[in-house]
């Protein structure tokens, strides 16, 4: 397997890096030099520029994308049409907005370009020792790059969901439900802290995760962030949100469905603020820290 890899962030390096332990190659392009330099000790190939990376692929091509969602994304696909033939496939393995992946796939269609969206989930550290994979597209592309997928995800961790758009929408659930998940810990939190017991946080969490019913992940990252400190003293109460919680509820409205958890969990994060000295909102922020390395110290 050879494939094309623009977007080497914290998501995009890591998966570059499991791939070619995988035996995959790799021809790989980033904005910024400094990345690139880095998977090629690895093993990459580095790209000159994009013109470059698509001449060094073997038609039929594949190439993924790991771009931040939005106008970001379209400018990249558009540097790519002219330079790729009927049958290539782009994937793009990013947050995007699942009817901008239904658009893109439309367009690219009457190019003859196929195209597929992946959500991609488990932070820089599932990326590099296995994602979770949601998949949207068409079927034959799935069972031609399925043997990809494997070297990327964890064991059985990859599934093929529907038409093209299907793939992030399944990963648009999946991070509204992270959200309620994760207020529903920082509730818990905040009242076991406030308690008249002086419970010991960080090892009712620790108990929390070993064959209790709420055991998980996140349960996880929260007893690694209490053994760190257990006030959080460092923490923003700002939460920040990246807008797959909005689109979630967004989504749920216009099928005219309840999702108070989930809306309310967003509520929380569009009103939090970094002076409110909310416990609450502090493990909450430290989870965000913890699985996706996003920047949750006080500014």
């Amino acid at each position: 397997m050879k494939i094309g890899y623009i977007g080497l962030g914290k998501m995009g390096k890591n998966m570059v890096l499991r791939l070619l332990e995988q035996g995959v190659e790799v021809v790989a392009w980033n904005r910024s030099a400094e990345p690139v330099k880095e998977v090629v000790v690895a093993g990459a190939i580095g790209a000159q520029d994009i013109e470059n990376l698509v001449s060094q692929l073997e038609a039929p091509r594949v190439v993924w994308i790991m771009l931040p969602q939005g106008e970001v994304v379209d400018e990249f696909i558009g540097y790519l049409v002219p330079l790729l033939s009927q049958g290539d496939l782009i994937i793009d393995g990013g947050n995007s907005f699942y009817k901008d992946s239904v658009r893109r796939a439309a367009e690219l269609s009457a190019k003859g370009i196929n195209f597929m969206d992946i959500g991609t989930s488990g932070g820089p550290g599932g990326a590099r020792k296995g994602a979770c994979l949601m998949v949207g597209g068409e079927r034959a592309d799935f069972e031609r790059v399925e043997e990809l997928l494997k070297a990327i995800a964890a064991p059985e961790a990859y599934g093929y969901f529907g038409k093209a758009g299907a793939g992030h929408f399944a990963k648009m659930v999946h991070n509204g439900i992270e959200y309620g998940m994760m207020e529903a810990i920082g509730e818990g939190a905040a009242i076991l802290q406030k308690s008249e017991f002086e419970i010991d946080l960080p090892e009712v969490f620790r108990v929390y995760n070993n064959g209790s019913v709420i055991e998980s992940r996140l349960v996880g990252w929260t007893k690694e962030a209490l053994d760190e400190d257990v006030e959080l003293s460092e923490i923003s109460t700002k939460i920040s949100a990246t807008g797959e919680g909005e689109w979630t509820v967004n989504a749920a409205h216009e099928m005219d469905l309840d999702a108070r958890v989930i809306e309310d969990s967003f509520k929380v994060r569009q009103e939090s603020s970094e002076d409110s000295g909310d416990y609450r909102a502090k493990v909450v922020s430290a989870m965000r820290g913890k699985f996706g390395g996003h920047p949750v110290k006080k500014s």
